[in-house]
């Protein structure tokens, strides 16, 4: 299948079936902004809820919080967004559009754009004739700061200045000391969050892959610098074990060593991953040194160094950072997912979800739904079933090979039939969604051979 269209059907699927909608779709909707449907949303808090699990609460030496999405001002000076945090922008000189520049030039057949500086673009620009896609000429390119800017309270002063937050790291630093007045921790240690982060960016595109509302699941996980190539390694095995976890083909998840690393970072990775629109950032791993700390010692005069009481050595600790984004896997699980196949001579679609992350673990129904003996049973066994498995749906619209092709579609693993041999013999069909294979099963047994079937 060609790329495009399958971004495009993995679009439509999401739409279609209550994944994913356009923000403000009865309004034109909104660039950058979209919202999570009944499905989308479950899918999100399953990761979210993965995440937590192997990241926090499976460790010993890992404190969660969730911090303000509003914060003072000086937070961003110290470190360094509101001097920084831009992209590179380029204007039509007819229409007045901007876009981002190296997308554009990207979109035009140039390879690592971004990694040309300004004037380099405008040189690039120029020496190729590129044009504006509506056949205009540019201007010249300019950093853009990508940060919302908002106010608190009723000043019109400079003290007044806020954001929302662009990252969900500077929340984790500046609760350094209070973690620290609280629990005492020993190094290393990590503090972890998952909370929105906004970006005003220039030209969102590739449906949720570039937002200007995303998520964020980080940890800042604190070290004596001496150790960080020891972490460093420890958290990119762990990186990998997540993208089994959730079921991603390793095949399309790649490393690379990012040269034009933040201003902030020693070391960093970039997990990429082979998305329809091309090999794209999933995950990112990187080494920031003591920068973030030390910034805001200086910014807020607060001490914000590490005493060991063992050696009594004072020093401000270095950080290892793995951050991932609920949106972009989100993405990358829908994609590698989304399947295209043949059963009974007829063509399907379906989400290969792993039985862990698929939102919906099983589907009940009645074979007839004007049978009350059917509905009744099938009712019961639904109840029984909803006890243990939470991610539950109760189905009786329309006729049962259209009832599994919709299951397919949203990705249930297996299909639970309540038929008339079930009133005699207390017996159900469990169907597979992969194989189509169906089998008859105790309802004395169903609960544990689900369970046991979705942990795999």
């Amino acid at each position: 299948m060609e790329d495009n269209t399958k971004m495009e059907k993995v679009i439509s699927l999401a739409k279609r079936r209550g994944f994913i909608y356009q923000g403000s779709d009865i309004y034109g909707g909104l660039a950058g902004t979209w919202d999570y449907g009944p499905l989308g949303v479950a899918l999100k808090n399953i990761v979210k809820n993965l995440w937590w699990k192997k990241f926090v609460l499976d460790r010993e030496d890992m404190y969660g919080i969730d911090a303000a999405i509003l914060m003072n001002g000086r937070v961003w000076e110290a470190s360094g967004h509101v001097d920084g945090f831009s992209d590179p922008l380029v204007e039509d000189k007819k229409t007045h559009k901007r876009y981002r520049v190296d997308h554009l030039l990207e979109d035009n057949g140039i390879s690592d754009a971004d990694k040309l500086s300004l004037e380099e673009m405008d040189q690039v620009i120029k020496e190729k004739g590129i044009k504006s896609p509506d056949g205009n000429e540019l201007g010249t390119p300019k950093n853009f700061n990508m940060m919302f800017q908002t106010r608190v309270g009723a000043s019109e002063d400079s003290s007044a200045v806020s954001y929302l937050r662009p990252e969900t790291a500077q929340g984790i630093f500046v609760n350094f000391k209070n973690i620290i007045d609280s629990f005492h921790p020993k190094l290393p240690f990590g503090i972890a969050q998952i909370g929105k982060a906004f970006r005003n960016e220039i030209t969102p595109r590739d449906f949720i892959f570039r937002v200007r509302e995303l998520e964020q699941m980080e940890v800042e996980y604190f070290i004596k610098e001496v150790d960080w190539e020891k972490y460093f390694e420890e958290w990119r095995q762990v990186m990998w074990q997540w993208v089994d976890l959730i079921g991603l083909n390793k095949e399309k998840v790649h490393e690379l060593d990012v040269a034009n690393r933040a201003h902030y970072s020693k070391k960093t990775i970039d997990f990429e991953y082979d998305y329809p629109f091309g090999r794209k950032e999933l995950y990112g791993l990187a080494y920031r040194t003591d920068y973030d700390l030390k910034k805001h010692a200086e910014y807020s005069k607060i001490d914000l160094s590490y005493l060991d009481e063992a050696s009594k050595e004072k020093f401000v600790p270095h950080v290892i950072e793995p951050s991932l984004g609920v949106d972009r896997t989100v993405l990358a699980i829908l994609d590698n997912a989304y399947t295209e196949d043949e059963m009974g001579g007829e063509k399907r679609v379906f989400l290969k979800f792993k039985p862990s992350v698929a939102p919906i673990k099983v589907a009940v129904s009645p074979l007839l739904k004007n049978k009350p003996e059917l509905v009744e049973k099938a009712r019961g066994v639904y109840k029984e079933l909803k006890k243990e498995i939470p991610e539950i749906m109760w189905d009786d619209n329309g006729n049962i090979g259209k009832r599994y092709r919709r299951q397919d579609e949203i990705g249930t693993p297996f299909c639970v039939t309540v038929d008339f041999d079930t009133l005699t013999d207390d017996t159900v069909t469990v169907r597979d969604r992969d194989t189509g294979k169906q089998e008859r099963v105790k309802t004395v047994d169903l609960i544990s051979r689900i369970k046991n079937a979705i942990l795999g």
